[in-house]
């Protein structure tokens, strides 16, 4: 590979050697002209010409062009100002332009992040507005009427269990965004135990049984697990992320349908643990936002079936403040598998 010489350098010796060449040949002509000539004098002073160009104009170039490349810098904010004085600073024109590309990039790809998380804020805003005002609406309808006066006992026992309903709605909304925002700025602070996964999914289907019942669903392991399998995470966490997964299957599945967990080895010291349900699935073009607050995937028919629309969102944030990772598989009418990993005990 040849020798690279930085472009201020190759600058200053060209411009040396014009300058050189022209010195000397006045140089020799002078001595030409008073019969006096020397060439060993004429080479010193061509050379101390040709040396001293060489240094003024480098450092003049450099002086020059550090000057205008400090103030883009500044300008855009590439480097603060105080490291520029304290370190070495190129005068290189193509090591700046890349500079500059990588700034421009880093701007355009923020930019790019802003506009995504305002139309995520729009769209978030007007979800929670939605969930809130649906509930509201529900509560103060059946309370006016109440107010207005129903002599009917049933009738007015009707009116109170349904804007009851609608007050435990509010609640849920309330408590699950609670959870959402002290997951993401860190406020939560996990409990790791050690304890059998088994009986906590057990734990669990004897919790949400009743509400299997009213749709004939059968919730079950997919195999005898006759020893216990012992994890290290917060038993509480997952305890909440196992409702939220089966209360799903549950509220989506079909009608004398089942909910199946199986808990398998994983790879590094891992269990993965999965929640099967044989109910409408997941069309490929939701997938990927599932996850999402308020997301739904039926727009219309899914708020009967109550909840805050924020139980998937929870999981995922429970599962990754664990450090751990959640995967989802369905297909539409086949059913959906929802899977997660946890550290196993030592």
């Amino acid at each position: 590979m040849g020798l690279k010489v930085k472009k201020t350098y190759r600058f200053a010796i060209v411009t040396s050697l014009y300058i050189t060449l022209f010195f000397t040949s006045l140089l020799v002509l002078y001595f030409l002209l008073n019969a006096d000539f020397s060439w060993l004098l004429i080479l010193l002073a061509s050379v101390s010409v040709f040396l001293f160009s060489v240094f003024i104009i480098q450092y003049r170039s450099e002086m020059f062009i550090y000057q205008r490349v400090k103030k883009i810098y500044d300008d855009v904010s590439l480097l603060d100002s105080a490291v520029l004085r304290s370190q070495f600073i190129t005068t290189d024109m193509a090591t700046l332009e890349k500079e500059v590309k990588k700034y421009a990039i880093s701007k355009k790809i923020e930019l790019e992040n802003l506009k995504v998380r305002e139309e995520y804020r729009r769209e978030f805003m007007g979800n929670v507005s939605h969930e809130l005002k649906t509930p509201l609406f529900t509560v103060q309808g059946y309370i006016d009427t109440l107010m207005d006066g129903v002599k009917d006992k049933s009738l007015r026992d009707k009116y109170l269990e349904r804007a009851q309903k609608g007050v435990e709605r509010l609640v849920y909304i309330v408590q699950d965004l609670d959870m959402i925002s002290k997951l993401e700025m860190g406020d939560v602070k996990l409990q790791y135990t050690d304890f059998n996964v088994v009986t906590l999914v057990q734990n669990v289907f004897d919790m949400l049984e009743m509400q299997a019942d009213k749709k004939n669903i059968i919730l079950m392991f997919d195999s005898k697990y006759s020893k216990p399998i012992r994890v290290r995470a917060d038993q509480e966490k997952v305890q909440q992320v196992l409702i939220n997964l089966v209360m799903n299957s549950i509220k989506y599945g079909k009608e004398n349908g089942t909910t199946e967990v199986a808990i398998e080895d994983f790879i590094n010291n891992k269990v993965i643990i999965r929640v099967t349900d044989n109910g409408e699935g997941i069309d490929a073009s939701n997938l990927s936002r599932i996850f999402e607050r308020f997301y739904r995937v039926d727009k219309s028919g899914s708020r009967n079936e109550g909840g805050s629309g924020l139980g998937l969102s929870i999981v995922k944030h429970i599962i990754e403040h664990h450090n751990e990772k959640i995967y989802v598989e369905s297909k539409p009418g086949k059913g959906s598998v929802f899977s997660f990993t946890l550290e196993k005990a030592k």
